[in-house]
C-alpha cells in the first residue's frame, strides 16, 4: 500500500492542495472574449472612429499654374480617398483579428495599415502645407521658424536647394521632408520611400512635405520631376509650417 505525505503547517493542519495550473494563453483569450467583458471589448474595438478624407482649404484650381486643378482633384478625391478607404478596411481586419485572438491576422494587417495610414498622414499634411499665392502661398517664413532655418541651413534659399536635390533624387516614389528633431531641438531634412511616415521612419516631426509620387505631378510635368519640385516652393504655406514648428517645440 502507498502512503501519501501531506505536509502540515505549524498548527498541525493539512496544507491546501496547490491551485490548478493557469490555462494556456489562447484558452484564456477565448474565455475572455466569450465573457460579457470580452464582448464589450470586441465591440469597442470594432466601433473605432473611421478615418475620413479632409476637406481642402482652397479650391482645386487655386494652386494653378504650379499644380493644375485636374491633378488636385484626382490626387485628393481619388488617390487620398483610396488611402482612407483602404486604411479603414485594414483597421476593421485588425479589430476582427484582435477580437478573435488571431495573432497571424494582427500581424498580417500591419502592412496595409502602414502603407495606407502613412498615405493618409502624409497627404493630410501636404494639403495644409500648400496655399495659393492669394492666401499667402510662397511668402517666406518669419519669426522663430525663419530664424531656425537661417541658423540651421544658412537661409531659406539654401534649405530649399538642399531639400529640392534630396527630393528629386528619391528613387521611385516617396517624399522629401523638412522636419523637427525633438532630441536636438533642431530642424532636419530627410526623405522617405513610398508612404512611410517621417516620424516613424526618422523620428522627426513632419513640418513640410513634398510628394514625389508621379500621380502628384505627371499630368503637368511629365517625367521632369525637378521642375515640379522647384515650382512647389511658390505655393509653400509657411504659416502652416510655422504653426507645426511651434507645436512641435512645445510638445
Amino acid at each position: 500500500t502507498r502512503f501519501s505525505f501531506r505536509p502540515k503547517n505549524l498548527l498541525g493542519e493539512g496544507l491546501p492542495p496547490p491551485p490548478p495550473p493557469a490555462p494556456a494563453a489562447p484558452t484564456m483569450l477565448r474565455a475572455a472574449l466569450s465573457s460579457k467583458a470580452g464582448a464589450r471589448l470586441a465591440t469597442s474595438v470594432a466601433a473605432r472612429t473611421k478615418f475620413t478624407l479632409p476637406e481642402l482649404p482652397y479650391q482645386y484650381s487655386e494652386l494653378e499654374p504650379v499644380i493644375s486643378g485636374q491633378i488636385m482633384e484626382l490626387h485628393h478625391s481619388k488617390h487620398h480617398n483610396t488611402y482612407v478607404t483602404n486604411l479603414n478596411a485594414a483597421m476593421e481586419k485588425l479589430a476582427a483579428a484582435e477580437a478573435a485572438g488571431d495573432v497571424a491576422g494582427v500581424i498580417g494587417a500591419q502592412g496595409a495599415i502602414k502603407f495606407n495610414g502613412g498615405g493618409h498622414i502624409n497627404h493630410s499634411i501636404f494639403w495644409q502645407n500648400l496655399a495659393p499665392p492669394s492666401k499667402g502661398g510662397g511668402a517666406p517664413p518669419t519669426g522663430a521658424l525663419g530664424a531656425a532655418i537661417d541658423a540651421e541651413f544658412g537661409g531659406l534659399e539654401a534649405m530649399q536647394t538642399k531639400l529640392t536635390a534630396m527630393t528629386v533624387a528619391v528613387q521611385g516614389s516617396g517624399w522629401g521632408w523638412l522636419g523637427y528633431n525633438k532630441a536636438s531641438g533642431k530642424l532636419a531634412l530627410a526623405t522617405c520611400p513610398n508612404q512611410d511616415p517621417l516620424e516613424t521612419t526618422h523620428g522627426l516631426v513632419p513640418l513640410f512635405g513634398i510628394d514625389v509620387w508621379e500621380h502628384a505631378y505627371y499630368l503637368d510635368y511629365k517625367n521632369v520631376r525637378p521642375d515640379y519640385v522647384k515650382a512647389i516652393w511658390q505655393i509653400a504655406n509657411w504659416t502652416d509650417v510655422a504653426a507645426r514648428y511651434d507645436a512641435a517645440k512645445s510638445a
